[in-house]
C-alpha cells in the first residue's frame, strides 16, 4: 500500500461515472471501484429515463438547483455527443377540480426554480389538454415543454469513455467493506485488499449507508429507506405522444406514463417500502396499476398491462413525505475529515442532475489540489 491514489470513487452508477468524468476533465484521474460487474447496474438503469425540468422540488433545495442546472448540462451533452434523446414534453394533469390547487403549487415552485422562458410551464384548461391528448381525462393541466427522454445506457457509456480517456481506471467485482478515514483514506475490500487514496467519493447508491455504517463515521450517516418502484408495460401501441403525470400524492409523483425512444409506453413507478434490493415485479400489483392509470386514461383496455421491471430508490426520509427529502452531500464540514465526500439519497432526479452534482462534488476538492497533484 505504498502508492496513494489521487482519487477513488466508490460506485459506477451514473453519479460515480459523472464524478470520474468531471475529475478527469480537471486533471484528476480516478480509480472507480464497483461491487457489480459493470456500470449502472442498479438504480441508474432501473428508472423512467426521463429528463426532468426541475419543477417539483422546494425552491432553493439542492434537488431543485441541481435538476435545473443538470438538465441544461445534460441536454448540451446529449446533443454534443449525438446521443439518443427526444423532448416530447410532459402533461401534469388534474383529473378532478379538487386537484387543481396542486397544479398551482407546482406552477409556483417551477417559477421559483429559475426556469428560462422556453422551459416555463404552460397552464392548460381541460379542453386544451384533451386537444393535445384526446384520450386524456383532465379538468386542467400544466404542460412542461422542457421534459424529455433519453437512452441512459448510452449516456453512461459516454461518461465512462470520457473518464477513461482522461486517465480513470475501473475495478469491477470489487466491493468495499469499510473506509478508514485519513487522509490518506484507506478502502478495505470485502476480500481483504487495501487501497489508499488522498480523496474519496462515496457514490455507492443502495450500498452507501451500509458502507458508511461499517466505519467510524457511521453515526453521521442519515437513516435510509429503500422503496421499490415497479413498472408495467403497455401491450400494443400507445395513443399518447407526451408524457403524462398525475397530480403528485402521498410522497411520490404517482403512477405516470412515460415513453421510451421507440414509443413504448410504460407506467410507474409505484412506491413499495422494502428491506432488500430484490427487483422482480409482482404481477399481482397489476390491478392497482390499472386503477391508477384509468384516473387519467379511462380508455385503458382490460388486461393491457404486462409486468416490466423494477428499481430500488435510496431515500433518506420515510414515505409518505419522502419527496421533501433533499439530496445530501456530506463533505469536510459535516464529516470532520478532509478529502472525503459522501452522497446520500440520490434518487430521482439523479440522472438529470448527474453532471451538476459531479461539479459540486469536485468543487470540494478544488482547494486541496497542489501543483503536482
Amino acid at each position: 500500500m505504498d502508492d496513494v491514489l489521487p482519487l477513488a470513487v466508490i460506485g459506477a452508477g451514473v453519479i460515480g461515472l459523472a464524478v470520474a468524468r468531471e475529475a478527469a476533465l480537471r486533471g484528476l484521474p480516478a480509480m472507480v471501484i464497483e461491487a457489480g460487474d459493470g456500470i449502472g447496474r442498479e438504480t441508474s438503469s432501473r428508472n423512467s429515463e426521463v429528463i426532468h425540468a426541475g419543477i417539483y422540488y422546494p425552491p432553493g433545495s439542492l434537488k431543485a438547483r441541481a435538476c435545473v442546472a443538470g438538465r441544461r448540462r445534460l441536454m448540451r451533452y446529449l446533443r454534443d455527443h449525438d446521443l439518443p434523446h427526444a423532448v416530447p414534453g410532459k402533461l401534469i394533469v388534474a383529473t378532478e377540480p379538487g386537484e387543481e390547487a396542486a397544479l398551482e403549487t407546482i406552477a409556483a415552485r417551477a417559477e421559483a426554480a429559475g426556469l428560462s422562458e422556453d422551459e416555463q410551464l404552460r397552464p392548460l384548461t381541460g379542453a386544451e389538454a384533451r386537444a393535445l391528448e384526446p384520450e386524456l381525462r383532465a379538468t386542467a393541466a400544466l404542460f412542461s415543454p422542457a421534459t424529455g427522454i433519453f437512452d441512459s445506457h448510452a449516456y453512461m457509456l459516454a461518461l465512462q469513455g470520457e473518464a477513461e480517456a482522461g486517465g480513470a481506471d475501473f475495478a469491477f467485482r470489487s466491493p468495499v467493506a469499510r473506509i478508514e478515514p485519513g487522509p490518506p483514506h484507506v478502502l478495505v475490500g470485502a476480500e481483504g485488499w487495501r487501497i489508499a487514496a488522498e480523496r474519496v467519493v462515496v457514490a455507492a447508491g443502495l450500498g452507501t449507508g451500509r458502507l458508511m455504517r461499517a466505519g467510524p463515521l457511521g453515526g453521521l450517516c442519515p437513516r435510509e429507506y429503500f422503496v421499490k418502484g415497479s413498472y408495467f408495460l403497455l401491450r400494443g401501441r400507445s395513443p399518447f405522444r407526451h408524457l403524462v403525470y398525475p397530480v403528485p400524492k402521498g410522497g411520490g409523483l404517482g403512477v405516470h406514463l412515460t415513453l421510451d425512444l421507440g414509443g413504448q409506453a410504460r407506467f410507474g413507478p409505484d412506491a413499495e417500502p422494502v428491506e432488500g434490493t430484490e427487483t422482480e415485479v409482482d404481477p399481482a400489483r397489476g390491478p392497482a396499476f390499472e386503477a391508477a392509470v384509468r384516473r387519467y386514461w379511462p380508455g385503458l383496455p382490460d388486461g393491457a398491462l404486462d409486468p416490466g421491471y423494477a428499481g430500488i430508490r435510496p431515500k433518506i426520509a420515510p414515505p409518505p413525505g419522502a419527496e421533501v427529502a433533499d439530496f445530501t452531500i456530506q463533505a469536510e464540514a459535516e464529516l470532520g475529515v478532509p478529502g472525503l465526500v459522501v452522497l446520500h439519497g440520490i434518487e430521482s432526479p439523479g440522472l438529470t442532475s448527474s453532471l451538476a452534482l459531479a461539479e459540486t462534488v469536485c468543487d470540494h476538492f478544488a482547494e486541496r489540489r497542489g501543483p503536482d497533484t
